[in-house]
């Protein structure tokens, strides 16, 4: 009896649902609104410095970009961050990441200027909250995620190494070119990322005599986890996503998310000190360009 009394309940939903599917023919469309806009959410277009597009299974093509070109970091992209990996890491449409630049280049290059007076205390308050909140979103990502480097990755590289995956075009550089060359403490989580995977001492000694290392020294060092042909390195990543797809959502979200939680814990634990030091480091700089132009 309680067998036929669920079939007869199972049957009478299923008759419901499709009554009300005939009484309302604009369902199909409200449901073909709804892919569409899961698929392209207002946030892909909200940050110029981003160009987002997603793939019909999911994959999120992050590209770092300056008016389409090589993308040149700024003060007014690093505020918009915290809010776009944000957006990327609450959107459970997105079930691969891959992060890349634009123009041959992943980032090569910074505006200092748009960062102003950096020995302003309230100035440098908001960079340290930026700084610190854009890094956890991007670990807060609860998808696998994959960095392809072309060219010059010389500018927040650590935003590279949130990634499970680096894949580097035989032809990359990674650099430090705004810290300790321009006076001021890496300390905005680069030290912490890089010593996470090539280890302290490595780290330091790079970190103290910035210098482009290809993407054969990176793999080297264990930063870099494939190295592929010049302009190869985004394909490579779409056919590794392909293959991570093959599996359960809940064993892909759950492997990234166990994955990231020690680099996670370390960058909550020291990104936040750092970026202090960095500041008064910044402000430093600073007071001693005032004191050579006395």
């Amino acid at each position: 009896m309680d067998r036929m009394l669920r079939n007869g309940l199972i049957a009478f939903a299923l008759t419901a649902t499709g009554l009300i599917a005939a009484a309302n023919p604009a369902n199909a469309q409200t449901k073909a609104s709804r892919t569409s806009a899961v698929a392209s959410p207002s946030y892909f277009t909200a940050t110029p410095g981003l160009h987002m597009e997603r793939s019909v299974d999911g994959v999120l093509t992050v590209t770092f970009n300056t008016r389409g070109g090589p993308y040149k970091f700024s003060a007014a992209d690093h505020e918009a961050f915290v809010d776009a990996f944000y957006s990327i890491s609450r959107d459970r449409a997105n079930k691969v990441v891959i992060l890349t630049g634009a123009g041959g280049e992943w980032i090569g290059d910074i505006d200092f200027a748009s960062f102003g007076d950096v020995s302003d205390p309230d100035g440098w308050s908001k960079v340290h909250d930026e700084g610190a909140q854009a890094l956890e979103n991007l670990l807060n990502i609860r998808v696998p995620v994959i960095c392809a480097v072309e060219g010059k990755a010389w500018v927040h590289s650590e935003y590279c190494l949130t990634a499970n995956v680096v894949i580097a075009a035989a032809g990359a550089t990674f650099n430090d070119a705004p810290h300790f060359a321009g006076g001021i403490v890496p300390g905005d989580g680069i030290f912490t990322a890089w010593s996470y995977y090539a280890g302290p001492g490595r780290a330091q000694a790079w970190l103290l005599d910035p210098k482009p290392i290809s993407a054969q020294t990176a793999q080297n060092w264990g930063v870099v986890a494939e190295v592929t042909p010049n302009g190869g390195a985004v394909a490579r990543a779409n056919a590794l996503a392909a293959q991570w797809l093959k599996a359960p959502e809940v064993t892909r979200r759950n492997t990234r998310i166990h994955f990231v939680q020690p680099l996670k814990e370390r960058i909550i634990r020291e990104t936040g000190y750092g970026l202090q030091l960095e500041g008064s480091s910044a402000s430093a700089v600073v007071k001693a360009s005032k004191g050579a132009v006395k």
